[in-house]
C-alpha cells in the first residue's frame, strides 16, 4: 500500500457546495479531477452515493470535469436540500437574502427541520441548509455558532455570508440539469451505476469512528461489512472509496489497491487525519 499523501496535488479547488461538512471532501478535487481524466470519464457521469456536501461532485462539474452528476442522500433533510436547489435555486436566494440571522429564527428553523414535510422541499430544505450555516461545526443536531446566549467569541452569522451564499446557488442553477437528486440507500446507487462504463463512483460513506456524533444516518459494522460486499462484488467497475484510516477497512478491502492521505477535520477544532482511499480493480489510479 503506497502511503501518498503528496499525490494529493495542490491546484486551486473550486468552493461551489453550500452547505459545511466536517471532513468534506471538496479537497479532493484535484485528485478526483485527475482520475476522471485518467479514467477517459470528461464526458461521463460521476456519482455520489453518500453526497452530503458534495462539494467535490459541484467542483467537477462546474468546472467542465464531467458531464452529469448524480447527488444521493438517504437523510431526508439533506435530500430535501439538494432537491430544493436543483429544483429551484432562486426561490432558496431569495430566502437566503432576507432571513433574519438571529436566535429566534434559529429556533423557528430547527422546528420546521424537526416537523416539516418531506414532500416540502424548500422548507425543509431551507431550514436543514439554515442550520448547517448556523450549527456549530455544520452539524445539524448542534446548538448554534456562538450559543443560545450568543456569547461566544463567534456570533450566528459568522458562517452566514450572504452574497457568497446566494452565488453558489446562481452557479448550481446554471449546470442543474445536469444534476441528479436522489434519495435511496447508497448501494442500491452503486449497484445502479457502477456497471456504467462512462460512470465514476465515488464512495464517502460515514465513518468509523465519531460516526455517530457527525452524521445522522451513522453506519454499524455490519452496514460497513455490507458495503464492502457490495463494492468488492463490482470490483471490474470504476469506484473509489474513503474511509478515515482504521484496521477494519484493510480487513474489508485486502484484495483492493489502498492509499493512505492526510486531509484537515474540521468539527469543532481544524485537525488534520490519515485516512484512506480504496481503489477498484478496473480504475486507472492517477
Amino acid at each position: 500500500m503506497n502511503n501518498s499523501g503528496a499525490a494529493l496535488r495542490h491546484h486551486k479547488k473550486p468552493i461551489i457546495s453550500p452547505l459545511r461538512y466536517p471532513g468534506g471532501k471538496a479537497s479532493l478535487y484535484p485528485r478526483l479531477r485527475a482520475i476522471v481524466r485518467a479514467n477517459n470519464l470528461t464526458s461521463g457521469t460521476y456519482v455520489e452515493p453518500y453526497a452530503g456536501g458534495a462539494g467535490a461532485a459541484l467542483g467537477l462539474l462546474v468546472t467542465g470535469q464531467v458531464r452529469r452528476v448524480v447527488i444521493n442522500d438517504l437523510d431526508p433533510a439533506i435530500y430535501a436540500f439538494w432537491k430544493a436547489v436543483v429544483d429551484d435555486p432562486m426561490a432558496m436566494a431569495d430566502r437566503i437574502k432576507k432571513v433574519n440571522l438571529t436566535v429566534s429564527e434559529w429556533s423557528k428553523q430547527k422546528e420546521a427541520y424537526l416537523s416539516a414535510p418531506r414532500e416540502d422541499y424548500l422548507t425543509l430544505g431551507f431550514a436543514t441548509f439554515f442550520l448547517n450555516r448556523t450549527n456549530r461545526s455544520g452539524v445539524l443536531n448542534a446548538g448554534p455558532i456562538g450559543g443560545v446566549d450568543q456569547t461566544g467569541k463567534y456570533k450566528i452569522d459568522a458562517r452566514f455570508n450572504r452574497e457568497t451564499l446566494i452565488e453558489r446557488m446562481r452557479l448550481i442553477s446554471l449546470h442543474s440539469k445536469r444534476i441528479t437528486v436522489l434519495n435511496s440507500d447508497g448501494m442500491s446507487v452503486i449497484k445502479r451505476y457502477s456497471k456504467r462504463d462512462d460512470t465514476l463512483v465515488y464512495a464517502d460513506p460515514p465513518y468509523f469512528e465519531k460516526a455517530g456524533s457527525l452524521y445522522l444516518n451513522s453506519f454499524d459494522d455490519t452496514r460497513h461489512a455490507s458495503l464492502a460486499r457490495c463494492l468488492n462484488e463490482v470490483s471490474d467497475s470504476l469506484w473509489v472509496l474513503t474511509y478515515d484510516n482504521v484496521p477494519r477497512v484493510t480487513e474489508l478491502y485486502e484484495a483492493r489497491r489502498r492509499e493512505v492521505f492526510s486531509l484537515n477535520y474540521s468539527a469543532h477544532r481544524v485537525t488534520k487525519a490519515d485516512e484512506i482511499m480504496v481503489f477498484s480493480d478496473s480504475l486507472t489510479v492517477a
